[in-house]
């Protein structure tokens, strides 16, 4: 018998999309961590972890695991979860096909099911075959545009040993341009205030700047919209704690993602923060000059 409280994460997804990544800061966090484990010793496994007073364990699964199939991953996880005194979580890592393509290129890796075949060929069939992982995950992180700071923010921001608030929210800035975070559960644009990009001074300064700051804070709507929005979030993140929502994701965005969203995001932060809740910041396009 599983011991109790063992919590236990099953990590897959595309390859290329941060595997590796993702089980090094879960060993960081000072999970168990294997990788690549022929499923039929999977179980057994788990339980030899726990008897040894292991009660995080997270596991890599993809195409490489011997006896691999999506059915048979299903499967284990269902078996997995009917021990009541086991936690049991599927983490599905995505990314765009493009994306996955450039970094098998760059690192001149062969993709696991194309080894004989253009790389697009292997991500096609994988994506196919994965589908149904992706349909059944607890938490899918797309990193098509995470630097790898930021995955290690939200893999930390999840699944850290630390005791948490009860509620986390993540502060996003963004830019249009490259598309609206997946994981945003609450998106503002704020393309609707006075852009410093036209003001040769300020152009090539960030959101975090005083004189950015002021600049678009001299925009008559800028004040009474910052107002309504913290009430509106005053509002609602009580609610979302009372609905046991352990995770809010709230995206600001403009069209270059390096001014408007940027200063209302350190605005939203620091508001949220005041109100005694435990927040991170995030700028997902920020680069700095």
């Amino acid at each position: 018998m599983i011991k109790p409280h063992t919590r236990i994460v099953l990590i897959t997804g595309f390859s290329g999309a941060g595997k590796s990544t993702t089980l090094k800061q879960f060993e960081d966090l000072g999970w168990e961590v294997a990788d690549n484990i022929p499923l039929s010793l999977l179980s057994p496994l788990v339980r030899e972890i726990s008897r040894e007073g292991g009660l995080n364990i997270a596991v890599g699964v993809d195409t490489r695991t011997s006896g691999f199939s999506t059915q048979s991953l299903l499967s284990l996880i269902s078996k997995l979860k009917e021990d009541a005194n086991s936690e049991v979580r599927l983490l599905f890592l995505e990314c765009d096909d493009a994306v996955l393509q450039r970094r098998f290129t760059e690192t001149r890796r062969k993709h696991p099911l194309a080894s004989d075949r253009p790389v697009a060929d292997g991500i096609l069939k994988e994506r196919g075959m994965f589908q149904p992982l992706k349909n059944k995950a607890d938490i899918c992180i797309d990193t098509t545009l995470l630097s790898l700071p930021d995955l290690r923010h939200q893999l930390i921001q999840r699944f850290s040993l630390k005791e948490r608030p009860a509620l986390t929210t993540t502060i996003v800035s963004f830019s249009y341009k490259k598309g609206v975070p997946r994981e945003a559960d609450l998106v503002f644009d704020m393309r609707f205030l006075r852009n410093p990009y036209y003001d040769e001074i300020l152009r090539t300064e960030s959101g975090k700047n005083a004189a950015v700051a002021a600049y678009i804070a001299e925009d008559t709507a800028f004040a009474p919209f910052m107002e309504q929005l913290v009430n509106m979030l005053e509002l609602l993140l009580p609610r979302y704690l009372a609905e046991g929502k352990s995770y809010l994701t709230i995206a600001i965005g403009c069209t270059g993602g390096r001014h408007r969203s940027v200063c209302v995001a350190e605005n939203i932060h620091d508001q949220i923060e005041k109100s005694g809740y435990f927040t991170q910041l995030i700028h997902r396009d920020l680069v700095e000059v």
